[in-house]
């Protein structure tokens, strides 16, 4: 596929990277010359400098036979006469745009083909936004996403001494929860990804991703940890756009003080919040802290513009009591740096939004795509097509696809109903099929099983 990245900051050559390494016809636009070198050595794709919405550069970058242009400029007015100009000028196929403000975003019909032609919507804010949100709801997860509009989730768990099925074979998980279904889909130890096999039997420090129906992730947590307390008090601290927002959609479930050192937003915050607590001040100030009882805080989220900033107050909140700390990342080095230490949980913005991205350049009927440790695997739901003569997995049984080695079929959604994947579960044309890749390197091979014959059509 020929793409065009308009953009080279973290996004861009995050994308860049996770699309180049897969056989695409990759070009970075950007206006500097010094960021596209660098990415240029490092990356087998071409680069082209100038500004991204004008009609010479994009046909210098080859915007005449682009399948699909990426707009993740820093500038949402960039991105979306970018995509104005691929359309009118270039008749490109698929435009995607990144779009960070709300003014925009409430205001839809402004993305209609008649209007600004944007085939897909990116707001970084908002699904950043919406992953905390569910880790707020599911305490003791590292990650938790949504497959089959919310009917399914993957789950990634530390497994700890002290959880019932620690030490035991992974059969035994049927044993223990007579009439919940759930599937572990892959197992990290130490780094390194284990097949999960019925005899596998799981060690504390595990990192575990399972797949359940939703109504039981609580109950598999419980087998593979002891059960964190449920949470009622969150601490934001910054007030930006991600703060904002993941107020005013937990505030009427949760306790909720966001600590803003700018005082005009600050005032702002107070008066379009209706329950939260805004304090004005430093969230790296451990008095503030002290004194709005941070030793009684479950949740404490650093989500400034600063990393920096949030690790280190993500680390005093931390040291000063609060249960389990979040901090918004930028860096992939820093992710890992921080993860495996006093930060519980690290989130990357770049790794959401490429989840979403992926979806759109997956070859067959690809419908969801999660980036899964810091891009190295990756969680997929792909719709099956055709029939036994025309497709590869479509009237055949999950000991009869032939899955690449690292690769397994976790559930499949057919209509409501939530069928946990065992060996005999035969796969039914229009199934939405949840695998789980601890190798993205595979993903072709699954792309190819999923793509239906010439003669279906």
């Amino acid at each position: 596929m020929k793409i065009i990245i308009l953009g080279a900051g973290q996004v861009g050559a995050s994308v860049a990277a996770n699309l180049a390494s897969e056989a695409n016809d990759i070009t970075v636009v950007d206006e500097d010359a010094a960021t596209l070198q660098e990415l240029q050595g490092r990356l087998d794709i071409r680069t082209v400098k100038g500004h991204a919405s004008h009609p010479e550069t994009l046909a210098q970058a080859g915007a005449d036979d682009a399948d699909m242009i990426i707009a993740v400029t820093n500038s949402d007015e960039t991105n979306m006469i970018a995509c104005q100009v691929a359309y009118t000028l270039f008749h490109t196929p698929t435009k995607i745009a990144r779009v960070r403000s709300v003014e925009y975003l409430n205001h839809m019909r402004l993305f209609a083909q008649e209007a600004l032609p944007v085939d897909v919507l990116i707001s970084p804010e908002q699904l950043v936004t919406d992953y905390i949100q569910r880790l707020i709801e599911n305490p003791g997860a590292l990650q938790v996403l949504d497959f089959a509009g919310g009917k399914v989730q993957l789950v990634a768990v530390h497994a700890f001494y002290g959880g019932p099925l620690v030490g035991h074979e992974l059969r035994d998980l049927k044993e223990h929860m007579p009439g919940i279904e759930a599937r572990v889909a892959s197992i990290f130890r130490q780094g390194k990804p284990i097949a999960p096999e019925g005899d596998t039997i799981i060690e504390a420090d595990d990192e575990v991703f399972f797949i359940a129906a939703h109504k039981h992730i609580r109950a598999v947590m419980g087998e593979l940890r002891k059960m964190d307390k449920a949470v009622k008090r969150v601490m934001l601290a910054g007030g930006g756009n991600i703060g904002m927002r993941l107020a005013s959609a937990i505030e009427s479930r949760y306790q909720v003080k966001i600590v803003e050192r700018q005082e005009v937003r600050a005032r702002m915050l107070s008066e379009t919040l209706d329950k939260s607590i805004v304090l004005l001040g430093d969230a790296a100030d451990e008095e503030l802290l002290l004194e709005e009882n941070i030793e009684n805080t479950d949740v404490f989220c650093a989500l400034t513009n600063d990393e920096e900033a949030n690790i280190l107050s993500a680390m005093l909140a931390k040291r000063l009591g609060a249960r389990k700390v979040m901090s918004l990342i930028n860096r992939a080095s820093y992710v890992n740096l921080v993860q495996s230490g006093t930060i519980d949980v690290a989130i990357s913005p770049q790794q959401a939004t490429i989840g979403s991205l992926l979806t759109h350049v997956r070859r067959g009927d690809v419908v969801m795509v999660h980036s899964l440790r810091r891009g190295a695997a990756e969680a997929i739901e792909a719709v099956a097509h055709g029939d036994r003569g025309s497709s590869k997995v479509v009237g055949r049984s999950i000991d009869e696809i032939k899955l690449p080695k690292g690769t397994t079929i976790g559930a499949v959604v057919r209509g409501e109903e939530v069928i946990i994947a065992h060996h005999d579960t035969v796969i039914e044309t229009d199934d939405h099929v949840i695998l789980f890749l601890a190798d993205k390197k595979c993903i072709q091979e699954v792309e190819r099983l999923f793509q239906v014959g010439v003669t279906f059509f």
